[in-house]
């Protein structure tokens, strides 16, 4: 079984329905450059952001604009809601599951209002990043898969 996840690697879907753009599409520098990891994003259509692999929540920032799963193989995906979320200091999110949570690909970790939000962010685009990117590595990019579909595929290096 193992083998046959060096050769197919994991699967990691988008956190939220709605578009799904290339990294360098981000309006921010540092996720665009792929500074923090590489990846995907999300332009959002509803505000209930879910976890887009099997595994443990290993981080749920305190100001709930972040969360990352590490699968059982160790990839570490991160979810980061939003531009400049950071400084709303956790005003208008809703988190449904704590850290140390087991959760499946799917399970609903943050919800917000996105037309809340679209008043006071300059974008609610969400990256998906491999936090662990010295140990995985993207094997498989989908940016035009369908909602449902994997939207990349990690394995280990």
């Amino acid at each position: 079984m193992l083998k046959m996840f060096k050769k197919k690697g994991e699967p990691v879907f988008r956190p939220a329905p709605g578009t799904v753009l290339e990294l360098s599409e981000v309006p921010d520098p540092v996720f665009a450059s792929g500074a923090v990891g590489e990846g995907f994003a999300v332009s959002p259509s509803e505000g209930s952001f879910r976890s887009p692999v099997d595994g443990e929540l290993v981080l749920l920032a305190k100001t709930l604009h972040a969360f990352a799963v590490r699968t059982d193989a160790g990839a570490e995906i991160l979810v980061h809601i939003g531009m400049d979320t950071v400084k709303l200091k956790g005003e208008g999110f809703t988190a449904h599951r704590a850290k140390g949570d087991r959760v499946q690909q799917g399970d609903v970790i943050i919800t917000c209002d996105l037309a809340q939000m679209a008043l006071l962010v300059p974008s609610m685009v969400t990256p998906v990043l491999v936090a662990n990117g010295g140990d995985f590595a993207i094997a498989e990019t989908q940016i035009g898969a369908a909602n449902g579909s994997p939207v990349i595929t990690v394995r280990k290096k």
